[in-house]
């Protein structure tokens, strides 16, 4: 197991462009891309797409027709198998002649040193501006069955191959069959292939680049598929036309690595243009299963076993550490803007169906409930309401500090809504003594009777003002059970519940720097900032001597980093244990994340998931609230588990499982 990818279902794929083919050069051609073959075997390739027609260049023009430059496709093929040797499946272009000599087709063929080469003829021929592929080549219908010159050439009706270590199937579609309104890819997507290959002998024009990467991801999305876009390059004829090499790879929506247009060689291969990374199979797998469109069984499936890699490998592709918040800074703040107005328009139309007076939140001074109030805000900016008509209840008890009750007071102040204070200290004294309960006992009972009577006054202070309370439970503490049930747990309507912690502070300092742009609010952006500063906590313990915050949430569960990481990969992604912890310690490593070592990686992910398994009655149970993401554990939605689910195949799995 280790490192190897393929055990986590990833398979390195590769684009190969070539830098030294010459046009009409067959022979030349093969050796050049049999040298560059032994090289992808040696960094660990298992799926190499080369482009369009790249064994004779896909500028030759009439010289297609010609017999000397056909006649050399049959030795050029055998030169370029014999490099794969059964470590990697190839495709390349080339033309072919059929048995009788009646037709000739561009296709794609793929090879891995068997006996079989595997053609799928191009369905889709450009015949306009200043493509004349019809004035060579035959269009294949997608119905006739075809025989080549070459006997080793099996034309391969489906287009679908089966390779294994990961098990994936693999289909295959020549340039303008990409471009065209019905694309082969969606029908391979249907029959069971999870990465489509395109040989692309696409020239450049001015914003042909962009064009071709936004449909690039639109394909891999809407087939919920890998997609290796192989262009041609510099090496073709310019007597008209330009070509770049600009070759990508996508997985479902996203561009997981390119060569960018004209950029050359690659530092690692001296004779090529080279874009490598990894497409994870599991992750596609899993993406289907949540939909049922793809349930068609694939046919004529031909099987292309490899020899499984005798040296571990390790990921090319990068792991995001955080995947809930965007990387790049634009991307950032439209994404806040987004979630903001969901869960804003949420509320909205709940204050209007239940036509509540006031909306009543308890305000403690952390991240989760002054994400609430801010969306409350603007919900009655929105309804044109006076912000009075939003009532705030700070309830300090036992742990409560200065520094979280001053900043929950002066916010509330500065954005001008109704404030009340409301201490539940005498109150859970009185409560706990009546169970004979000693007050010097810190144990669970001692902290959920805080959490229920602050619940309790909320509750009958929205009664008493005909209001409704508005929730502030993100969506990790939903994940972790971090919640007292029939306590914080509980709301009528809960307007962060798909939102994950790592994300609440970035849509905290988003609503920061928005105040910051307001004249007279800067005061409420610096109070924002010390929330973003504070220690998360539930404040449930009595503070230190100095008045400092005590319990801190991360000390007992994790970092919360790390497990909206596992959160993701296991929800989204489908992810098991081992995986995921192979993709933490691999984030770790390319993002430098000095805490997630190996021990506490695994530490922490045993403990969500037996906190996972363990709560979900506690979200079977949970109010209303907006789905904002691709992640949500509303029972009503996407996750309906039951509460008595076992994770013993996970902690089995994990090597963490203890039999009771």
């Amino acid at each position: 197991m280790g490192n190897d990818i393929g055990f986590y279902g990833f398979i390195r794929t590769a684009t190969v462009v070539p830098s030294n083919l010459i046009v009409g050069d067959v022979i030349g051609n093969a050796n050049k891309i049999h040298d560059i073959i032994g090289q992808l075997i040696a960094d660990g390739v298992r799926v190499a797409v080369f482009p369009e027609l790249c064994l004779t260049g896909y500028t030759c023009g009439e010289l297609f027709r010609s017999d000397a430059l056909l006649s050399e496709i049959v030795l050029g093929l055998h030169i370029i198998n014999q490099a794969c040797a059964g470590d990697i499946l190839v495709y390349v272009g080339a033309p072919l002649k059929t048995f009788d000599g009646s037709a000739l087709y561009n296709c794609a063929i793929a090879l891995a040193g068997r006996d079989d080469y595997i053609v799928i003829p191009k369905r889709n021929l450009p015949n306009y501006c200043e493509f004349y592929e019809k004035r060579w080549f035959t269009e294949y219908d997608g119905n006739a069955e075809l025989k080549f010159a070459i006997k080793s050439c099996k034309h391969q009706k489906s287009g679908l191959i089966q390779i294994d270590y990961p098990n994936v199937i693999i289909g295959a579609e020549i340039c303008e069959d990409m471009w065209v309104p019905d694309n082969p890819s969606s029908r391979l997507a249907q029959n069971g292939a999870k990465i489509i290959v395109n040989l692309s002998g696409g020239n450049e024009i001015v914003g042909k680049a962009d064009y071709r990467r936004k449909l690039i991801e639109v394909t891999s999305a809407k087939n919920i598929c890998g997609y290796i876009y192989c262009n041609a390059g510099m090496y073709e004829s310019t007597q008209d036309m330009v070509f770049s090499g600009h070759s990508i790879i996508a997985e479902n929506g996203s561009i997981l690595a390119e060569s960018k247009p004209f950029g050359g060689q690659s530092d690692a291969y001296s004779n090529a243009q080279v874009c490598v990374t990894e497409i994870d199979v599991k992750k596609l797998t899993h993406d289907r299963l949540r939909q049922d469109t793809f349930k068609t069984n694939p046919t004529e499936c031909y099987h292309m076993p490899l020899n499984k890699p005798n040296h571990e490998t390790t990921l090319l592709r990068d792991v995001n550490p955080f995947p809930f918040v965007p990387c790049y800074e634009a991307d950032l703040l439209s994404r806040c803007e987004a979630i903001t107005n969901m869960q804003v328009w949420g509320l909205v139309k709940r204050i209007q169906s239940c036509k509540c007076q006031k909306l009543v939140i308890g305000i403690s001074g952390g991240l989760d409930s002054t994400l609430a109030l801010l969306v409350a805000v603007d919900a009655m900016n929105i309804l044109k309401r006076p912000l009075t008509d939003i009532i705030g209840i700070t309830m300090p008890g036992m742990g409560t500090t200065s520094r979280t009750k001053n900043n929950a007071v002066d916010l509330m102040v500065s954005l001008g809504i109704n404030v009340e204070t409301i201490p539940i200290k005498d109150a859970v004294i009185e409560h706990l003594n009546s169970l004979n309960h000693s007050l010097d006992v810190h144990d669970v009972t001692y902290e959920n009777a805080q959490a229920r009577e602050r619940t309790q006054i909320l509750f009958d202070y929205a009664n008493m003002h005909n209001g409704i309370v508005v929730g502030t439970g993100d969506l990790s503490e939903l994940a972790l059970g971090w919640c007292t049930y029939n306590g914080d747990q509980m709301s009528n309507y809960g307007v962060n519940a798909s939102i994950p912690k790592t994300l609440v502070k970035y849509l905290v300092n988003y609503y920061a720097t928005r105040y910051a742009m307001v004249q007279g609010k800067s005061g409420v952006r610096d109070i924002l900032k010390d929330i973003i500063n504070t220690p998360i906590s539930p404040e449930l313990l009595p503070a230190d001597t100095n008045g400092n915050i005590v319990q801190k949430t991360e000390d007992t569960v994790g970092s919360y980093e790390l497990i909206d990481f596992f959160m993701y990969n296991m929800l989204r992604c489908g992810c098991g244990p081992n995986k995921m912890a192979y993709l933490a310690r691999e984030a770790a490593r390319k993002h430098n994340i000095p805490g997630w070592t190996e021990e506490y990686v695994h530490q922490t992910l045993s403990k969500f998931i037996k906190r996972f398994f363990a709560m979900q009655f506690k979200r079977s149970c949970m109010p209303d609230g907006p789905k904002v993401g691709s992640v949500t554990l509303s029972p009503r939605g996407d996750w309906r588990m039951p509460s008595d689910a076992s994770p013993a195949a996970w902690l089995r799995e994990l090597g963490d499982f203890t039999e009771h």
